[in-house]
Order: C-alpha cells, then sequence, then structure tokens
C-alpha cells in the first residue's frame, strides 16, 4: 500500500507538471503567432517605406536634372517699355497708338516669360525663348476665350540699355497689327 500511495505521489505531480506544459506550449505558440503577425506588418510597412524613398529619390534626380531656364543677366530683370502701332487693319487698333508699361524678364521652374505691368497690375504673360542673340515672345488666348488673339514679339536689337523690336498682334476676325517696340532698362 505504501508503494501505491508512493506511486500515487509520485505520478500525480508529474501529470499536473504535465498539464502545465501543454498551457505553456500553447501560450508559446499564440506568442510565436503573434510575432509573425508582427513581422508581417514591419515587413510590409518597409517595403512602403522603401518605395517611398525610391519615389523621393527620383523626385530629386528629376529635379536636378532638369535645366532651369533664365535669361542672361544682360535681359533679365525690369524694363521701361514703350509700344507704338505703327500698321493696322483693325478697329481696336489705330495707328499712332502708343502704350507705356513695365516689362520684366522674368522665368518659372519651366519657362523664360516675360510679364507686362501697368499700374502694379499683371496685364500680360508672354512665354519667351531667347536663341540667336534674340528675344521671341508669343501670347495666345485660350481656346474658351471669346475672342482668339496671338501677340508675337521679336526683339532683334539688344544692348546694355536699349531692347528694341516688333510686336506682331493678329486676331479671329484676321485682322492685323504691328507695333514697334523699344525697351529701356529701368534705373530701379
Amino acid at each position: 500500500m505504501l508503494k501505491n500511495t508512493l506511486l500515487i505521489l509520485f505520478i500525480v505531480p508529474l501529470l499536473l507538471l504535465s498539464c502545465d506544459n501543454r498551457q505553456k506550449e500553447k501560450d508559446l505558440l499564440e506568442r510565436e503567432q503573434q510575432l509573425l503577425e508582427k513581422e508581417k506588418l514591419f515587413a510590409h510597412k518597409e517595403s512602403e517605406y522603401q518605395a517611398l524613398i525610391k519615389m523621393r529619390d527620383s523626385i530629386f534626380t528629376r529635379k536636378d536634372s532638369a535645366k532651369v531656364m533664365t535669361w542672361p543677366e544682360e535681359i533679365s530683370g525690369d524694363w521701361s517699355g514703350k509700344v507704338i502701332c505703327t500698321e493696322s487693319n483693325c478697329n481696336d487698333y489705330v495707328v499712332g497708338d502708343q502704350r507705356t508699361d513695365t516689362w520684366e524678364f522674368d522665368s518659372d521652374s519651366t519657362q523664360l516669360v516675360t510679364k507686362i505691368i501697368n499700374n502694379n497690375n499683371l496685364i500680360r504673360l508672354y512665354s519667351g525663348k531667347f536663341e540667336n542673340n534674340e528675344i521671341k515672345l508669343n501670347f495666345k488666348t485660350d481656346s474658351a476665350a471669346k475672342k482668339k488673339v496671338e501677340m508675337n514679339i521679336l526683339l532683334n536689337d539688344i544692348s546694355d540699355t536699349k531692347i528694341r523690336g516688333t510686336r506682331t498682334v493678329i486676331t479671329d476676325n484676321n485682322c492685323t497689327a504691328k507695333f514697334s517696340v523699344e525697351l529701356t532698362r529701368s534705373s530701379k
């Protein structure tokens, strides 16, 4: 009987320990699953992060590789402009009409521009090109405008203090007006 009691006393703790080991094993498996889920989530976030890094780098690479266009120093800046109508078959423009504005040779991130300013108000924005020591400016109304107008300016007499050339205005009712343009460097 003592043998049986000893045997029972020895087996019962072993059974209790084995039950406890099963619970611990179950807990460990759950923890392992949670860790695997966290690792998957972290790996996903890491791949998103790497994709964002690549996108950022490609944007900076394009920006750095894009050529920023600027007017030559002798042209860039403000000029006082006088425009006089020399020819016209339009009702809107009369030979002898003249206008005085400020012309600002500037650039945005993609192109050369010239702003025509009168009384601190932007009147017109021309897109520009400078090639073969000539300035070519263009303005065209958009397709939704009631009146279609295209203006082309060729400035081909360029010195340090004066720029001269012509402006041609063509409207949708096929009238054409030509102007002489004379710009004098502003003393600002």
